[in-house]
């Protein structure tokens, strides 16, 4: 069997066989077929596809490609929660903590910086001395003991997902719907939960743009997670304009803090609450969505969300003060606030637009390894449906120096339209599958 033959088989549209799939997986990640050939057979994916037992075997392939984290020591039943990646997505950073508060046990892997959106694993590092660099055993301690934990990828864990997940990232690939599917799946599985929810985004700002594109995805990833044995659920959401008004690092840790003291924007309270109102129904602790969403909303209310935050920072080394003082976490030196040029209704602010200005600051990675900057960001005083006078604030941008935030202040002024009258309102979740 040659990587060459199988490169060419699916550049040509034909279906590969498990064995084909587990070759070559199992290869790359010992080293024996290279990152070029790799490249290859993505890009080949990407335009050709991968049909339901392609994908399947794909996923399958990724999960025994390393070690698998055995949870059936933790009481209960253990849920992931995961989304496929946005712009101000810090729904997980809420969700983990509130989750655990109600008695749902959470071992959460999460990833980096992908493409144009942010990582979970990046935002928690900006808080000091915050550690996602958990074994297999540290996490199921941790879980046992608070509740929750949140770490990397080891390198014995998927460790194929790890090697493809940067080189997607650098070769155009990361919004195919059997990749993305497998991805998410191979990390859920390989991270031993009993249930998963899964939110996808739909929109400017997400890696698929339309509700059937993500109605497609969702359906792979609830297919694969039911042919495997766990409980998976699906929320297509809204990804057309940034959610919340933080995007970037620590501004997005701030934000999640102030939404675990009932003091975030509605679109991110309402989300999480639906996330965890399906969460909570799967781990045996509400009846229904709607008794869920309530539970969450509770806690948001009580705060208990925010202690258990704290509990979950102390354990992972991290400076739990803060969740009190906010002024602990990185800051950039330049705050440039972005004023209307005109007076009227957002009628969009185009996420991608948003995210791209967030890139420009340096708040993502350009390469596999390069460190993002914490401190730089963009706070949206305005999003759709608000109305904006000339002359006021839009958005702030946080930058390391003025020149980075002249260009960025550029792209975010691209990213609204103004008009006379107000929009519609949009649907924030779309379906449940």
């Amino acid at each position: 069997m040659r990587a060459y033959d199988i490169i060419l088989k699916k550049r040509n549209g034909g279906a590969l066989t498990a064995k084909e799939i587990g070759f070559f997986v199992q290869d790359y990640v010992t080293g024996g077929i290279p990152d070029s050939q790799m490249a290859a057979l993505l890009m080949a994916i990407y335009f050709q596809g991968m049909n339901a037992q392609e994908t399947a075997d794909l996923t399958t392939a990724m999960v025994y490609s390393g070690q698998t984290l055995d949870l059936s020591g933790i009481p209960g039943v253990k849920v992931d929660k995961h989304s496929t990646g946005g712009v101000g997505d810090k729904t997980t950073l809420v969700l983990i903590p509130l989750l655990a508060a109600a008695g749902v046990p959470i071992a959460k892997m999460s990833g980096r910086s992908l493409g144009h959106t942010g990582g979970t694993l990046d935002k928690l590092e900006s808080i000091p001395g915050f550690s996602t660099a958990l074994t297999p055993d540290q996490m199921v301690e941790q879980v046992k003991r608070i509740g929750a934990a949140v770490a990397g990828q080891t390198a014995d864990m998927v460790p194929a997902d790890k090697k493809m997940y940067a080189l997607r990232d650098l070769t155009a690939t990361v919004d195919c719907v059997p990749l993305i599917a497998a991805s998410v799946m191979s990390k859920k599985i390989a991270s031993g939960a009993d249930a998963i929810v899964l939110d996808v985004k739909a929109g400017s700002g997400a890696f698929v743009k339309t509700v059937d594109e993500a109605r497609e995805l969702a359906r792979a990833m609830v297919d694969i997670g039911n042919q495997v044995g766990r409980k998976t659920v699906a929320a297509i959401t809204d990804m057309e304009q940034p959610l919340g008004r933080a995007v970037g690092n620590a501004i997005e840790v701030r934000e999640a803090i102030e939404t675990l003291k009932g003091n975030g924007p509605d679109e991110l309270i309402e989300l999480c609450a639906v996330l965890g109102g399906l969460a909570l129904v799967l781990g045996g602790k509400a009846q229904s969505r709607d008794d869920g969403e309530g539970v969450i909303r509770e806690l948001l209310a009580n705060g208990r969300g925010a202690l258990k935050l704290k509990e979950i920072i102390s354990a992972q080394g991290g400076n739990p003060n803060v969740v009190d003082d906010l002024s602990l976490l990185p800051a950039a030196p330049v705050v440039h606030t972005v004023s209307s040029p005109s007076s009227g209704y957002v009628t969009r602010l185009d996420a991608m637009e948003i995210a791209h200005a967030a890139t420009a600051l340096g708040a993502g990675r350009g390469s596999v390894g390069a460190k993002p900057d914490m401190a730089v960001g963009v706070y949206l005083h305005k999003k759709c449906g608000d109305h904006v006078r000339a002359g006021e604030p839009l958005t702030d941008v946080h930058a390391k120096d003025q020149k980075s935030a002249d260009k960025a202040a550029t792209i975010v002024l691209g990213a609204y339209t103004l008009a006379a009258t107000a929009p519609a309102p949009r649907s924030l979740v779309y379906e449940i599958v």
